[in-house]
This record gives C-alpha cells, structure tokens and sequence, in this order.
C-alpha cells in the first residue's frame, strides 16, 4: 500500500491539511465552492447552525447544517491552478488516512458545486443569466498532468473547437470535459441554463480583453461566439470549471459550475454590482445540493 511521504501530502501540525488548513472530521459531503473568501460568509449565514470557520490565504472554510443537510462551504480563489490545490487537498481529506498516510479502504465520494461570476458570449446570455456548465472548455491544461485524462475529455469536440477556431495558439490545446450528469440534473432546472463555458487561463488575455499589451489572435472571441457543434455553442467565460470538472471526474466525485452572468461581452456591458444577483442563485444550490 502506497504511503504518501511528507512533501507530498503536507499536514500542518494540528493534524489540518497544508492550504485549506481543514482536519478531515470538518469536512462534509456537499461542497459548495467560491472564488470570494467573502462570499463563504454571504453563503453560510443562510445556514441553521455553524460547526466550525476556518481560513488561511484565500482558502475560507465554514461548515454547518442547512434544512437539515451538512454544508461545507469553500473558497478557492482565483484561477485553475487554485482549483489543483483545494480539490486534491479536498479528496485528501475525504480518502487519505492522515495517521497511516495512505488511502482509505472506503471510498468517500464527493459532491461538490461551484457558485460563480461569469462573461456571456450570446445574445441569450445577458446579464444575471444563471448558467451551469454542461461542457468545460479548458485553456489551462490543468488535467493533462494527471494520467487518465484522455478518458474523461470530449476530443471530437476538442477537434471541431482546434478547426472552427482556427487555433493558432502555439504550446496550448483546449481540452473538453463534462460536468457529472446525475449533478447537473439535481442542480438545474427551467431557471438554470445548460451551457458550454470556456475556463480561461486568465482573466485579459486569455478572454480576448486588450489592454497595453496586443494579442496574439484579436479575433478569437469572434471565432469563440460564431462557433457551433451540434446545434450548440459556446455561452460563457469563466476560470475555473475545467480543472473543477476534470479532477472531479479523474478522483470519481461528483461535481460542476453554475454561474450568474455579470458580464455582456458581446454588448462590452458589465454588473460592478453583481452581489445582489448572487442570492437567488446561492439559495437554488443550497435548497438542491
């Protein structure tokens, strides 16, 4: 049985996990994720009662009960390479022996789902449009450093996305994977839209935003809106679901992004006050998680 060595599982010496600074008996089987630290606090004071608070860097943890459901509720931060920390150190929790240091014999799965902020790439993506991502169209490459990868990932439509977008990107493929199916038909209904958003590796650049700095391929988000396969197409940016979606799927836990539109990219119009968008949507995923 494979022991994991110090530098590799790294635990604080009160027993939590290295960034999340979590014990595993704080941990529940539902997670909601954030990027907001803040917003853990904006989502837990909805909960019945509080078990515990913890934070460290931009990792804030509060777990309690919600209508009688056990709630952890997460931030991550910014960006896919936050998303490798707090899932691995998450499952680490959840199926890692931390006396023993190695895996557990029961495997504890996981249900985990992301509340974010979003771009809209359609017409019918405007503003305050709650969108789940169906399909995770990932720019950072995040799952291509763990074996099995191509098992999880949609390369017909990776194909069709390197075609129609002409990618011209050198060094970088787009991968495709898919949220877990049985989530997204808890969690959506007619008021949550089944969507394919792209995880940008950046929040400038990589979604087409031009600043001092002159891209490499102006016309992508162009190429990103025209693009279609069959009958659907890309309706969304964000950062984070990609690596959320693949490691999940790669670890067999169950989880997906729902997002609120604040950004119109196409109309170039944006929502500075998108908290108060948020609320509705906060309690859809808490009432179905």
């Amino acid at each position: 049985m494979k022991c994991f060595g110090n530098s590799e599982l790294i635990i604080n010496g009160d027993g939590s996990v290295f960034h999340l600074h979590l014990k595993p008996e704080q941990l529940a089987d539902r997670i909601v994720l954030c990027g907001d630290p803040e917003r853990v606090s904006m989502i837990a004071a909805r909960f019945d009662t509080t078990e515990c608070e913890v934070s460290n860097r931009e990792f804030h943890t509060i777990t309690g009960t919600y209508r009688g459901k056990r709630i952890s509720v997460v931030s991550h931060g910014i960006g896919c390479d936050n998303i490798d920390i707090v899932i691995n150190e998450l499952d680490a929790l959840a199926n890692i022996d931390f006396a023993s240091r190695t895996v557990r014999p029961e495997f504890r799965p996981l249900t985990m789902v992301r509340i974010g902020t979003s771009g809209g790439l359609q017409p019918f993506t405007p503003v305050g449009t709650y969108v789940a991502a169906e399909k995770s169209i990932g720019f950072d490459g995040v799952i291509y450093f763990y074996k099995g990868h191509e098992t999880i990932r949609d390369t017909l439509l990776e194909d069709e996305l390197i075609r129609q977008l002409d990618w011209n990107i050198p060094g970088l493929r787009p991968y495709v994977v898919s949220a877990d199916a049985s989530l997204i038909e808890q969690i959506t209904r007619d008021d949550i839209m089944r969507g394919m958003t792209i995880a940008a590796n950046g929040f400038y650049g990589p979604q087409g935003r031009e600043l001092r700095l002159p891209l490499t391929e102006p016309e992508l988000n162009r190429k990103i809106e025209a693009f279609r396969f069959e009958n659907r197409c890309i309706t969304n940016f964000e950062m984070e679901s990609s690596a959320l979606a693949g490691l999940a799927a790669l670890m067999k836990h169950r989880a997906m992004t729902v997002c609120c539109i604040i950004a119109g990219r196409i109309n170039k119009n944006m929502n500075t006050d998108y908290k108060n968008s948020l609320p509705a949507l906060i309690e859809k995923v808490l009432d179905r998680i």
